[in-house]
């Protein structure tokens, strides 16, 4: 009881931290997504069919990422490897911003790959909070993280309207720099961090083979749930943007859509721990993925400035139940000395599916249609539901 309490103090400690560096680094993705499809737009010429690839090379390097940040973070620490992250994130905003002013596509789509590799040690800040959480804990301590997004969906489109025509004509050229100076703010309030000596040494060694682990049928579940919620998100999020401005909505108006799509991300995250104690991690999932559909739904029902928004607002919720909620299920499967290679394994597999997402979304967008786009969410809801209810069904018997 006594190792329980100690652990908790000092999970609620890092969760705030991390919620803190999650208010500053969160905002980066949110403004790699409003600012990389439409920067994209600008700099390409006639065929604009590969305008979102910024924003998938941020997605794919977040999915290269994921390994080497897990190995620096088991060999270094939590503390280290995440403010080499954010390291990572204030060169790459200088070189998005230096491409951007050179009218150079290619140097850009790999500047936010940068980004993108950095991001991936943002990711981990959820399970780096429930690394030394108990059990009891565990879920309101990766929930907890996640409400930094809050201020994070208020920084970034704010920051993004404020500084996109700093260097008028070329737009959102300030953006990417305001992003290094984010990253260097995450920086100064991740040198707070604490984790026992232990928590380096243990981490991957002995346990249960990864492939043991990956094949239990709860995993399956819970990362087919993980990246399929995410991959949803980031498959309407990335053209959302780009189907505004062809819909004649202003840019401030899309960026304006993120921020609120962002706050409905992580405003939820203040109970979503508390109802998955209660309700279950299964049923808030199932919720999330319910949400993912009503986003369609509203989407298919119009294209005014109330449908984005509220399509939106809905993504951002469904995302928040169906993610938090299977990254939940995902801490049940794995001993604590098989937290890393697990964890790792789980991120890899959750980006790999939403770099796919990510980067065939400015090709349907362009080739079908804002409406089409969204028809292909519900068949995929659906198969995660069917999963879900296996699991029940297992569980039952």
């Amino acid at each position: 009881m006594t190792h329980d309490v100690i652990d908790d103090r000092l999970a609620r400690r890092n969760s705030f931290i991390l919620a803190g560096a999650q208010a500053v680094s969160g905002a980066i993705p949110a403004m790699v997504i409003t600012m990389g499809g439409l920067t994209g737009h600008y700099l390409l010429g006639s065929d604009k069919s590969l305008a979102t690839l910024p924003v998938s090379t941020f997605v794919a390097g977040t999915a290269l990422g994921i390994y080497p940040a897990a190995f620096l973070m088991k060999y270094f620490g939590r503390r280290l490897g995440f403010i080499l992250g954010s390291l990572i994130a204030v060169i790459s905003g200088i070189l998005s911003w230096y491409a951007i002013m050179q009218d150079h596509f290619a140097l850009f789509s790999f500047a936010t790959g940068m980004t993108g590799f950095s991001s991936a040690f943002t990711q981990q800040y959820r399970f780096a909070a429930a690394d030394t959480a108990s059990d009891a804990f565990r879920p309101k301590a990766i929930s907890w993280v996640m409400t930094g997004g809050v201020l994070a969906a208020i920084i970034g489109p704010q920051t993004i309207i404020y500084t996109k025509d700093m260097f008028e004509p070329v737009l959102f050229a300030g953006g990417f720099l305001a992003q290094s100076a984010l990253a260097v703010v995450a920086i100064l309030i991740l040198m707070g961090l604490k984790f026992p000596p232990k928590q380096t040494k243990e981490q991957d060694q002995g346990g249960r083979a990864l492939l043991e682990i990956i094949t239990q049928f709860r995993f399956i579940v819970a990362a087919s749930c993980a990246a399929f919620s995410y991959a949803l998100m980031s498959f309407v999020m990335t053209a959302s943007p780009l189907a505004m401005v062809a819909c004649n909505h202003s840019q401030e108006d899309a960026a304006l859509a993120i921020q609120w799509h962002v706050l409905g991300m992580f405003f939820p995250s203040f109970f979503t721990g508390t109802l998955i104690q209660k309700f279950g991690k299964e049923r808030v999932v199932a919720f999330g993925l319910f949400l993912l559909a009503a986003c369609s739904v509203v989407a298919l029902m119009g294209v005014e400035l109330t449908h984005f928004w509220i399509a939106l607002i809905l993504l951002g919720v469904g995302w928040n139940f169906g993610f938090i909620g299977a990254t939940a299920m995902v801490t049940d499967c794995y001993k604590p000395n098989e937290r890393a290679k697990v964890q790792a394994t789980n991120d890899f597999l959750v980006f790999g599916i939403v770099t796919i997402a990510s980067f065939s979304s400015g090709s349907v967008l362009n080739a079908y249609g804002w409406e089409k786009l969204n028809l292909i969410v519900f068949p995929i809801v659906v198969l995660c539901l069917l999963l879900l209810l296996l699991q029940w069904v297992r569980n039952r018997s």
